[in-house]
């Protein structure tokens, strides 16, 4: 009856073990949450930083301010989306200057050429590695969400 348990405990180190629970934890991470963007909608932060990069959530075409989705052409929307995120950026510190990922969701891939022209205009010079898509849908009928990856500074 003894040796029961001490294999139970034993099986389980070795599964913390290869589930790398051994391991010492990450360092905390910390929300990042700024007024001058779209509030989170749900179980989630507007952005997260932890082992010296900084994650942001999807972000639409939302005005913080009203609430509603930007009007206009798809240029319109990404500028919107990517004012949402620049007020999250700078909630760590960040700029796109810092941004090292980008991933672009649009519901018409034949949007992807405005929506380039805009996000050139916002980028400048700097060219962090991006993923554009099409999407089925999007969270309120947005055409375009975009969420980031930057490095502190």
């Amino acid at each position: 009856m003894v040796r029961l348990p001490v294999l139970a405990v034993s099986a389980c180190l070795f599964a913390s073990v290869l589930a790398g629970c051994a391991t010492p934890p990450p360092p905390s991470m910390r929300a990042i949450a700024v007024a001058n963007a779209p509030k989170a909608a749900g179980p989630y932060s507007q952005g997260i930083v932890v082992n010296g990069f900084f994650y942001t959530a999807g972000m639409v075409s939302r005005d913080p301010a009203t609430g509603n989705l930007a009007q206009g052409d798809i240029a319109a929307h990404t500028n919107r989306a990517l004012d949402n995120l620049e007020a999250i950026l700078a909630g760590a510190g960040c700029t796109f200057k810092d941004v090292v990922k980008v991933n672009v969701y649009l519901t018409d891939i034949g949007d992807f050429t405005k929506m380039n022209e805009a996000y050139a205009v916002r980028f400048g010079d700097s060219r962090p590695a991006r993923t554009t898509i099409q999407a089925a849908k999007l969270p309120g009928g947005a055409p375009i969400e975009i969420d980031m990856v930057a490095r502190l500074p």
